[in-house]
């Protein structure tokens, strides 16, 4: 954490305990804030070099897109908050030697994409723009607040033949409740800053938060469902994919990985062999891979 940052907590912190209005307020920068650009990792840079770019326009603004193969069909990976698309590294690999081709975008400040702010509209949009260009895709991957926003595209009409949610969470409260814990402000302070993110981002919206909920609002029936969640992540707790593969039952399957995090998991064989076998048989690959979590994580309990 850079000493602005540092100093910003420790201002929250302190108007935590005297008005929780305040400290909503003052949290909401921190909550948005994007920067620094996540760099490209040396075992994701081949991958990364090896992408045909583009570029589309999301809501007014350009951002970068790639492109890996030449397959028949079509897999869209989303990155997370503070990500990139060259963190799929792995997963490009394993999906275009099964000859599928792999297309992505870096949202606006992220990656390779300008700006200096975003938020799941961007996300919403690319993902619109994508599908319009490239037309309906096998299977739509997310990672992180990338898997939110693939969740909430799919159950507002983005066409796929299932979606994969890595260390994903299960609504967009979630993000603010586990923010406001780790700069350690209470409850008040959380529910301020949830209103002012919702008067700031999506004012004509009079719910927005249950916009953004693929647990009270499952995907649409007939997609499938691919959760993979290390047991260890400390950034989203386990127990989001948990909810998630509650709320889809039978059409869902939980890929549980250990020591792999919240970003390395992106690359954990159980996670690689999950997604292939998604990608080309679907649930049933998953089955007969014998991947799927035979028992509950001890975290859901």
């Amino acid at each position: 954490m850079n000493p602005a940052t540092t100093l910003a907590v420790s201002t929250v912190r302190a108007a935590d305990r005297v008005s929780p209005s305040l400290a909503g307020r003052l949290a909401l920068p921190l909550f948005r804030q994007v920067r620094p650009v996540l760099p490209v990792r040396p075992s994701d840079r081949a991958v990364h070099e090896q992408a045909s770019r583009g570029a589309i326009t999301v809501r007014g603004r350009e951002v970068v897109t790639y492109s890996w193969g030449h397959g028949p069909e079509t897999v869209l990976v989303v990155h997370g908050w503070r990500g990139r698309a060259s963190q799929f590294g792995p997963i490009v690999r394993e999906l275009r030697a099964e000859g599928l081709r792999v297309v992505a975008f870096d949202a606006p400040a992220n990656g390779e994409s300008a700006g200096h702010r975003t938020d799941i509209r961007d996300y919403l949009a690319g993902i619109e723009e994508m599908q319009r260009r490239h037309g309906m895709f096998r299977l739509v991957i997310g990672h992180s607040f990338g898997a939110l926003a693939a969740l909430t595209a799919v159950r507002e009409g983005t066409a796929t033949g299932g979606v994969v949610a890595i260390a994903g969470m299960g609504d967009a409260r979630y993000l603010v409740d586990s923010f406001a814990e780790r700069v350690g402000v209470g409850h008040a302070s959380a529910d301020v800053l949830a209103r002012e993110f919702a008067r700031r981002v999506v004012p004509d919206v009079a719910e927005p938060f249950a916009r953004v909920d693929a647990v009270s609002s499952p995907l649409p029936d007939g997609v499938p469902l691919l959760l993979v969640h290390d047991r260890g992540d400390r950034e989203v707790s386990v127990t989001e994919s948990v909810r998630l593969h509650d709320a889809h039952g039978e059409r869902s399957r939980l890929v549980v990985t250990d020591g792999a995090g919240h970003a390395r998991v992106l690359g954990a064989d159980p996670t690689l062999d999950a997604v292939t076998a998604f990608a080309l048989r679907g649930l049933a690959g998953v089955d007969a891979a014998g991947l799927g979590a035979a028992v509950v994580p001890a975290a859901s309990a």
